[in-house]
C-alpha cells in the first residue's frame, strides 16, 4: 500500500487569517469513501477555500459565562496577554507581547488565564452532556475500516530523531499523503504546517466561519514513531500485519493507533454533517519522541492566533486490568500531569592507549562507577495530589489481601503516614515505582574504539523522569551528589520540568469520563500523572485543561511494548477508541 502513495501530495495552505478574507465560494462536496477505495492511494482531491459565511443558517453561540477567578500567577500573565477574550477578533488581535525583537519561535509562551466553563443544562441526576451513544456493531465495523488505515500508516516508517539530518523526509511526505487519501474530508478543513511535517487542521464550529472561536478543543497525536532494534522483533516491526485481530507493528501504540482514532472518528462526524459546539483544533505532530519541536509551533500558532483551549487531549494513560493489586475491573487512567525530563550526558576521560598498559582508572572504568552509584541510590517516594486521587477512586473497587493493603494505603496517603503509603505503593513493580519516584535510566553508553583499545573518553546517556514536587536543578544537583567525582563531567542536554496539574472536579474531566464510559462501560475512570513525556506538556500554558488519555484497552504485555518489542494494539481496542473521540466530539458544549 505505502509504496503506492505520492509523496509529493501537498496539504492545504489555509492560515486562520486567510479565512476572513477568503470570497464566498460553495464547498466541494464529498461524496462518501467505501472501505475499497480508501485502500487506493488515489490522489486526495484539493480543498477549496472555505466561505466566510455558513451556506444553511447557524444558530448564534450562546452567551457564554464569565470566567472564575484566576490563580495570583495566572492572572498576572493574562494582564499582559490580553485585556479581552471576547471583543477583539482573535484573527486580527495579535498581542502586543509577541511584537519584540528576536526569534518568536524560542520565547516562551506566557500562561493564559482559564478559559470559561461552558453553558450546561443543570437537569438534575441527569448528564448536562449529549447522551451517549452505546458501544455496537456498526462501532466495531468502523474499528475493521480504522485497523486498514493503521496498517498502511505502521507500513511507512516516519522514525524519529534526535539530529535532524536522520529524518526520512521522503517518509513523511508518503505518510501525509496517505492521511490526505484515508481522509478526504478532514484533509480539505482549513490547515496549515507545523513545522517542516506537523499538521495543524481548524474545524470549525457552530456561528461565523471567519472568527475563531477562542476557547475551541484541540485533539493531538503524533506520526513519528521510536527507533527499533529490529533483530529484537521477530517480525518485520513495519509489517503493519493484521493477524488474528491485532494489528502488529511499531507505532500501533505510540501513536498511530491515537491518530487513526481521531482521524476516523472525524472523517466519520463530517460524512455525517455534524457539526461541532465549537471549534475543534488537530495537531498532529512529527518529533514527539525527540524534542517536540512542532508542537511549540503549533502552540506558539495559537497563542498568535488568541486561542485558549477549552480542553487538549492527547496521548497518555489507557484502560487497564493488571495495574492495581487486587483490583480486576477494568481502570481507565487519565494522565492530568506528567513528570519532569532530564537528559544528562556523563563523560569521563583518560589518556587512553593499548589495553595491555591501562592507567589506574580508565575512563571507562570511572563512568562504570558513576553509573553504578546512580543505579544503586534511589530517589525518595512521595505520594503526590493526583496519586492520592487516584488511590481514592480505584481502591473501593480493590478485593482480597492485596486489595485491602491497597485501600490501608489510600487512607494514609494525604495524612501524616503519607511516607508509608508510598512505600507501600512503591513495592507494587516497576511501574508503581515510577508513580512515586524520580526515576533514572541508563539508555547509552560508549566507550573504547576496538576489543584491545583503552578508550580516551566514555559517555553515559541518563533519562531522568522527575516526580511532581520535584525540580530539574534539584534533581541533577543530587545526581551529583551522587556520582561524587569531579573528574565525570555532567552535561544536561534536555530538561522539562513536570507539568501543571489539570483539574479533575471539571466539565471537562467529566466529559472524558462519560466518553470513556460509553466505549467500556465497565471502567473506573481515575486521574494519574503520565510516567513519560508527550506534546501535551506544551500546550499547558495555553490551557488549563490538558489531559492525557490513549482510549485503548492495555495489558501489560502491551504496555511494556511501548518503546520495545512486539508493539500491537487490537482491532476491537481501535475501534473503541474511534467510538471514544467521536463522543467527546458529540459531546462538547457551548
Amino acid at each position: 500500500m505505502s509504496a503506492d502513495i505520492d509523496p509529493t501530495e501537498a496539504i492545504p495552505q489555509v492560515t486562520a487569517e486567510m479565512i476572513a478574507k477568503a470570497a464566498a465560494q460553495p464547498g466541494a462536496s464529498t461524496s462518501d469513501v467505501t472501505a475499497q477505495a480508501r485502500s487506493q492511494a488515489a490522489p486526495a482531491a484539493s480543498p477549496v477555500p472555505l466561505s466566510t459565511t455558513r451556506p444553511e443558517a447557524s444558530p448564534a453561540r450562546s452567551p457564554r459565562a464569565e470566567p472564575s477567578r484566576a490563580e495570583p500567577s495566572r492572572a498576572a500573565a493574562s494582564t499582559t496577554a490580553r485585556s479581552s477574550t471576547t471583543a477583539a477578533s482573535p484573527t486580527t488581535a495579535v498581542r502586543e507581547t509577541l511584537r519584540q525583537p528576536g526569534s518568536q519561535k524560542d520565547q516562551p509562551v506566557a500562561e493564559q488565564p482559564a478559559a470559561p466553563d461552558a453553558a450546561l443544562s443543570g437537569r438534575p441526576a441527569a448528564s448536562s452532556f449529549t447522551p451517549s451513544e452505546p458501544y455496537g456493531e456498526r462501532n466495531a465495523a468502523a474499528g475493521h475500516l480504522a485497523a486498514g488505515h493503521l496498517s498502511s500508516l505502521v507500513q511507512i516508517p516516519t522514525l524519529s530523531s534526535w539530529d535532524p539530518q536522520y529524518v526520512d523526509h521522503e517518509a513523511f511526505g508518503r505518510h501525509r499523503a496517505a492521511l490526505a487519501t484515508f481522509y478526504p474530508r478532514v484533509h480539505a478543513l482549513q490547515s496549515e504546517p507545523a513545522g517542516e511535517h506537523g499538521l495543524l487542521y481548524r474545524w470549525p464550529g457552530r456561528g461565523r466561519q471567519d472568527v475563531l472561536h477562542p476557547f475551541p478543543v484541540v485533539l493531538v497525536a503524533h506520526q513519528d514513531v521510536a527507533a527499533v532494534q529490529a533483530a529484537d522483533w521477530s517480525a518485520n516491526p513495519f509489517s503493519g500485519e493484521i493477524r488474528d485481530g491485532v494489528v502488529h507493528g511499531r507505532g500501533t501504540l505510540d501513536d498511530k493507533g491515537g491518530l487513526v482514532a481521531v482521524l476516523d472518528a472525524v472523517e466519520t462526524l463530517l460524512g455525517e454533517g455534524f457539526l461541532p459546539e465549537r471549534d475543534v483544533w488537530l495537531f498532529f505532530g512529527a518529533d514527539a519522541e525527540a524534542a517536540g519541536g512542532t508542537a511549540k509551533i503549533a502552540v506558539r500558532r495559537l497563542y498568535e492566533l488568541g486561542v485558549r483551549p477549552w480542553l487538549v487531549i492527547d496521548e497518555g494513560g489507557g484502560v487497564v486490568t493488571d495495574a492495581f493489586p487486587g483490583v480486576n475491573r477494568q481502570t481507565a487512567l487519565v494522565g492530568v500531569a506528567e513528570k519532569g525530563l532530564v537528559g544528562v550526558n556523563l563523560y569521563t576521560t583518560d589518556a587512553g592507549g593499548h589495553s595491555a598498559i591501562p592507567s589506574r582508572r580508565t575512563a571507562t572504568a570511572r563512568l562504570a562507577r558513576a553509573v553504578t552509584r546512580v543505579s544503586g541510590r534511589r530517589f525518595a517516594a512521595r505520594v503526590n495530589t493526583p496519586t492520592v486521587a487516584m488511590l481514592e477512586r480505584v481502591a473501593p473497587t480493590a478485593s482480597g489481601f492485596r486489595g485491602t493493603l491497597l485501600k490501608v494505603a489510600s487512607k494514609i496517603a494525604s495524612g501524616p503516614l503519607s511516607k508509608l503509603a508510598a512505600w507501600m505503593l512503591a513495592s507494587g513493580g516497576p511501574e508503581a515505582v515510577a508513580v512515586v519516584r524520580t526515576t533514572v535510566a541508563v539508555t547509552e553508553l560508549q566507550g573504547g574504539a576496538g576489543a584491545n583499545v583503552a578508550a580516551s573518553s566514555a559517555r553515559a546517556h541518563l533519562d531522568v523522569r522527575v516526580a511532581l514536587g520535584e525540580t530539574v536543578d534539584r534533581t541533577v544537583a543530587r545526581l551529583r551528589r551522587i556520582i561524587g567525582d569531579k573528574d565525570v563531567e555532567i552535561e544536561v542536554v534536555e530538561r522539562s520540568e513536570p507539568s501543571e496539574v489539570s483539574p479533575t472536579d471539571s466539565q471537562q474531566f467529566a466529559l472524558i469520563g462519560e466518553a470513556i464510559s460509553a466505549s467500556y462501560p465497565d471502567a473506573v475512570v481515575a486521574p494519574y500523572v503520565l510516567l513519560a513525556s508527550s506534546d501535551a506538556r506544551t500546550f499547558t500554558p495555553i490551557s488549563d485543561h490538558v489531559y492525557r488519555f490513549s482510549p485503548f484497552a492495555l495489558t501489560r504485555e502491551q504496555r511494556q511494548s511501548i518503546h520495545g518489542v512486539g508493539e500491537h494494539l487490537s482491532v476491537d481496542s481501535l475501534g473503541r477508541g474511534v467510538h471514544f473521540y467521536r463522543e467527546v466530539l458529540r459531546k462538547i458544549p457551548a
